[in-house]
């Protein structure tokens, strides 16, 4: 029987309906004979809520936290009657994880500071009550559900709020803890998104580190598939908010999908392609609203392409910060000055241009900003400009393709573009726009590349029934 990781993520957890349908649709892998491990994720909006808890409760808002957690112990314990007939033993276990809560949140409106560690405790609850919950749902079901604590198997470093993972132990904790539930015949739960250090304290993996979790799972059990179920049905050549007639992508490189990651595609944490990698698993993007749906294959190699582009992503909320310092560009060690600035405060830059007197770099818009631009003011003059957005056209071999830059910048001409971009990787080209312009520049190119969709790689089939009206 081969092992399969299934992530289920909040929408697909969200009240007793969707657990309900996550429990069949685990049932179903088990009577086709696969060993699933089930990885799930907070029931929906519960982080959120738990953060706001966080949030009042470091102003001193006891009153406010606590009654954020009273709703949310309240849509716990509705959902488990809902679910489970015979609920007084998970009812119980509820009770008891909203009353520790409770006093954490008590402690930190005494002591009005949120520290990184605080608030991986806080957040980890939504993972804790919904997995174990889940676990009930699926003995209920018929399936011999068995909760299995993440924070036992998820070894982590001590980086609080965005804690890396301990591979070689990670590997250790799931034989001990995860493979003798398999080998009884039973399906683990556990919650995606927390761990622990290697002294036991709560750690998480960042908001969406569920994805990670069941990647993680994935390599240490070395499972023949992982599938990351979600809402959608796969990876979309673009947000089919913005253009309806956006196309399911049938089948992707690891390497794209990847690039799609990072660059604000939200069906995939990006860092959940990595431990797929590395043992060359296949990731299955799949729809637990529609689960007869083949969703998205990602895979090591993809087939060939006709089209250029595989995908268009959008990251948003970005600022251009431009460098000027004409005596100092070409002196020795000056663009490492600038690195070392970004990385005394840990931001990230997503784009980099540079010309003969200045250096433009695009960040995430965020509150280190000004600290940011009074340390590079130190050693040149420095400006910035926020609401700008990176358009990034993700497929296979574009360096090869001829005349493909003059393609993409004739299908937004009417797009004023701020900086491009077409570095090291032969699969992705970005440039920035401001935000006003995403909804017109992304159309016209969806327009202009996937008006001829290869039948091979893109879902036609559903764009031609939505236009016949099927």
């Amino acid at each position: 029987m081969s092992l399969v990781v299934m992530k289920f993520g909040g929408t697909s957890v969200e009240d007793p309906t969707a657990i309900a349908r996550t429990a069949g649709i685990v049932a179903g892998r088990v009577a086709a004979g696969r060993r699933p491990v089930v990885v799930v994720s907070a029931m929906s909006k519960v982080t959120d809520q738990l953060l706001a808890c966080a949030a009042a409760a470091s102003r001193g808002d006891r009153t406010g936290a606590l009654a954020i957690s009273s709703r949310l112990r309240s849509r716990h314990r509705d959902t488990a009657a809902a679910l489970i007939k015979h609920c007084g033993p998970i009812q119980t276990s509820i009770e008891r994880e909203f009353d520790a809560l409770d006093e954490v949140l008590r402690g930190l409106a005494a002591i009005l500071e949120l520290t990184p560690r605080i608030s991986d405790l806080i957040v980890s609850y939504g993972e804790r009550l919904s997995s174990v919950m889940i676990a009930e749902a699926f003995r209920e079901r018929g399936l011999d559900g068995v909760h299995v604590d993440s924070r036992e198997v998820i070894i982590t470093d001590s980086q609080y709020q965005k804690a890396i993972p301990q591979d070689a132990l990670i590997e250790e904790r799931c034989a001990r803890h995860v493979k003798p539930h398999l080998d009884a015949g039973r399906v683990p739960v556990m919650g995606g998104f927390i761990g622990s250090n290697e002294a036991g304290i709560t750690t998480t993996l960042g908001r969406g580190g569920s994805d990670f979790t069941g990647a993680l799972i994935g390599g240490a059990m070395h499972a023949e598939a992982i599938e990351i179920w979600t809402d959608v049905n796969g990876i979309m050549t673009t947000d089919p908010r913005i253009c309806p007639d956006a196309l399911r992508v049938k089948v992707i490189s690891f390497e794209e999908a990847a690039e799609l990651a990072y660059f604000g595609a939200k069906v995939l944490h990006p860092a959940t392609i990595l431990p797929a990698v590395r043992k060359n698993i296949p990731v299955l993007v799949l729809n637990s609203r529609n689960p007869a749906n083949e969703g998205t294959r990602i895979i090591s190699l993809a087939p060939h392409c006709r089209s250029p582009f595989k995908c268009i992503a959008v990251k948003k909320k970005l600022t251009i910060i431009d460098v000027v310092a004409s005596r100092m560009l070409m002196t020795h060690g000056y663009l490492k000055s600038i690195f070392d600035i970004f990385d005394k405060h840990q931001c990230p830059v997503d784009m980099v241009s540079t010309s003969e007197v200045s250096v433009s770099l695009t960040v995430d818009s965020n509150e280190k900003l000004p600290a940011i631009a009074d340390d590079l003011s130190k050693i040149a003059d420095v400006k910035y400009e926020g609401q700008k957005a990176l358009v990034c056209m993700v497929g296979e071999d574009i360096r090869g393709q001829m005349g493909i830059s003059a393609q993409v910048f004739t299908a937004i001409r009417h797009v004023n573009v701020r900086m491009i971009s077409q570095g090291a990787s032969e699969i992705n080209m970005s440039f920035m726009i401001e935000e006003s312009d995403v909804e017109e520049a992304v159309r016209s190119l969806h327009a202009y590349f996937f008006k001829d969709p290869d039948p091979s790689v893109f879902d036609v089939e559903a764009r031609q029934a939505a236009v016949s009206g099927v």
